[in-house]
């Protein structure tokens, strides 16, 4: 079972960019499939951002051209570069594998963008 760990949220203005941190616990981390999810408040948790051990990128479309992952095996991390931020990108981010493991979901960073 990997243990994830987010870090990076915060309150930022429409326009502005948050860099987002993930850490692993597990070595075999760097053979699977990982992702961004998230949790709006009264809505269902959405994965955003996708990124498989081969570093193979995919995006939903309301993040396609302003999110970028990435992710560095060696310190077994996964990033969520988000710039242009919205009102709409308002939520609880979180990281876990793809398809998810119920017992790796963290506690999430609260990203909230507002003027």
């Amino acid at each position: 079972q990997v243990q994830l760990v987010e870090s990076g949220g915060g309150l930022v203005q429409p326009g502005g960019s948050l860099r987002l941190s993930c850490v692993g616990s597990d070595s075999i981390f760097s053979d699977r499939t990982m992702a961004w999810y998230r949790q709006a408040p009264g809505k269902q948790r959405l994965r955003v951002a996708t990124i498989t051990s081969r570093g193979e990128t995919m995006y939903s479309e309301s993040v396609k051209g302003r999110f970028t992952i990435s992710r560095d095996n060696a310190k077994i991390t996964v990033d969520l570069q988000m710039n242009n931020l919205k009102p709409e990108d308002t939520a609880v981010y979180y990281c876990n594998e793809y398809p998810p493991y119920a017992p790796s979901w963290g506690q999430g960073t609260q990203v909230t963008v507002s003027s």
